[in-house]
């Protein structure tokens, strides 16, 4: 019986000391690494950003998509760092154009109509970092959002397209900026 309990007790010591190791690794793994982001951003010398408002100056024109990206571009920087929109004097700021907005023809069918249909957009971004010169740059973007020869790009699948692009050009610009993917 003697045996039987200390055998319990021996089990019980080593499986503290276990738990003791592996906190101690999993404290050390996460605070040796230094800060840390879940969005990717690195440690950046700025506490504002601005978006100057990327006007079309494609050969298509959609109306209001110039501002509706422009605000995409805010909005995701804002909910993805700790840094404050301004108007003017900001660390960070992004301006340029949107560059091409086009609808084409990907597939064909037998009678010569389309059977699926690409919207492209392109983007051409000029990013100034008023800490950091050396990670200026200026850079195309663009994205595209396939759909139905037979579906007219109106209404909600308009709306779907504009999202869809919205995000990802929006993401690939931060990314490009701020978390240096």
């Amino acid at each position: 019986m003697k045996t039987k309990c200390h055998t319990q007790r021996s089990r019980s010591i080593l499986n503290m000391k276990s738990l003791k190791h592996l906190f101690l690794l999993v404290c050390f793994t996460i605070f040796s690494c230094g800060p840390y982001s879940f969005t990717g951003v690195q440690n950046i010398d700025a506490d504002t950003f601005q978006v100057n408002y990327f006007q079309n100056t494609a050969n298509l024109i959609e109306p209001g998509f110039d501002r509706d990206f422009t605000i995409a571009l805010q909005e995701l920087i804002q909910n993805q760092t700790s840094l404050s929109l301004t108007n003017t004097n900001g660390d960070l700021v992004y301006e340029g154009e949107i560059i091409e907005y086009r609808i084409s023809p990907q597939t064909a069918q037998a009678n010569s109509r389309a059977a699926q249909n690409r919207l492209t957009v392109a983007v051409n971004v000029r990013f100034y970092d008023k800490n950091e010169p050396d990670e200026e740059f200026e850079q195309r973007f663009s994205f595209f959002y396939d759909y139905a020869g037979s579906e007219l790009l109106t209404g909600a699948q308009k709306e779907t397209a504009h999202e869809e692009i919205f995000e990802r050009l929006t993401q690939d610009i931060f990314n490009a900026t701020l978390a240096k993917w």
